[in-house]
């Protein structure tokens, strides 16, 4: 019995039937960014805006007005990014248990769900209110603020891993950027009149970030930052049972 259960764990899903899943990845990705974007106008999931930032941050430095200062919106971009990489660096875990075994997904999505746990926690005690009036005054500027920060941006960035690891058409379930490009040079972009995978997929993937988003911020006006990460908590446990349901993949003849 023992032995069955665990090479059922072990067993790699079947990437083709994980799409809600990855689909739910997708969700969580908007509903995140919806809390985080909506206090401090910076991304949790998306690192290149806060690459660039950073780079602009550098080149102040050189613009002939001296200003030497750390700008808070770049202490912010900065603790994210770093934040962001720990989180995917913890997906290595999964090249040691096999990172398409339900085992893994399963137990990666619960450390995410953790992650969110945590960062629901921290901005509850922080104090701070949901949403920014304006660029020059984010609704987040104290350290347990920072704390949540780092911890919502380590959950994109582990979930980035694992999505992109499942080696679908979901491709990073973060990064959609790539994804809008893929889906604008699929050949069978107009072919309207039967399923195409490589297209449907990319096209489900834009619409759960969407919908998340969405979701996210309509949660965020009626339940502030701590609620709505408590929500995301809870989705994100779903998420992490489901993975245990997914078929494995069968072995080709």
């Amino acid at each position: 019995m023992l032995t069955s259960w665990k090479k059922y764990l072990f067993t790699d899903i079947d990437g083709d039937k994980a799409t809600a899943p990855l689909s739910a990845y997708c969700f969580m990705t908007g509903f995140i960014d919806a809390v985080c974007f909506s206090a401090i106008f910076v991304w949790c999931a998306f690192q290149t805006g806060n690459t660039v930032q950073l780079g602009l941050a550098i080149a102040r430095l050189f613009n002939g007005q001296h200003d030497y200062s750390f700008h808070l919106a770049d202490q912010q971009a900065l603790c994210s990014l770093i934040t962001f990489i720990l989180g995917a660096t913890i997906a290595r875990i999964g090249d040691k248990m096999g990172c398409k075994t339900r085992a893994w997904l399963a137990l990666g999505t619960l450390i995410q769900t953790l992650l969110t746990m945590a960062a629901a926690i921290a901005i509850w005690k922080s104090g701070q209110m949901s949403v920014a009036d304006s660029r020059a005054n984010p609704a987040w500027n104290n350290t347990l603020s920072f704390v949540c920060i780092g911890f919502m941006s380590a959950s994109m960035g582990l979930q980035g891993i694992m999505g992109k690891r499942t080696n679908t058409q979901f491709t990073t379930t973060v990064v959609l950027t790539t994804t809008w490009c893929e889906l604008m040079a699929d050949p069978q972009l107009f072919n309207i009149r039967r399923l195409v995978i490589s297209r449907d997929h990319k096209i489900l993937a834009i619409g759960s970030l969407f919908l998340g988003g969405f979701l996210g911020r309509a949660l965020l006006d009626a339940i502030g930052s701590a609620g709505t990460l408590g929500v995301g908590t809870g989705l994100r446990f779903i998420v992490s049972i489901w993975w245990l349901f997914v078929p494995g993949k069968t072995a080709k003849r």
